[in-house]
């Protein structure tokens, strides 16, 4: 499956109907500001192993709130 880009309202409605949210910045990031009930999953970790942690049978949803 490809990625698809969504919006603000999307991804509330994928969250709240059961969407893991999972950030792929570095961690000492997500430390300091990430969304409510996001998972840290830093890109340059992203494994096969790390993302064990993920349940197959609910949606993804990736973000990345790099301000530069």
């Amino acid at each position: 499956m490809m990625p698809t880009p969504i919006q603000r309202d999307d991804v509330r409605q994928l969250v709240a109907a059961g969407a893991q949210l999972v950030e792929v910045l570095p961690r000492e990031e997500f430390e300091r500001e990430h969304l409510p009930g996001a998972i840290s999953l830093p890109l340059e970790e992203l494994r096969r192993e790390t993302a064990g942690c993920l349940r197959r049978e609910r949606p993804v949803v990736v973000y990345c709130a790099d301000a530069t």
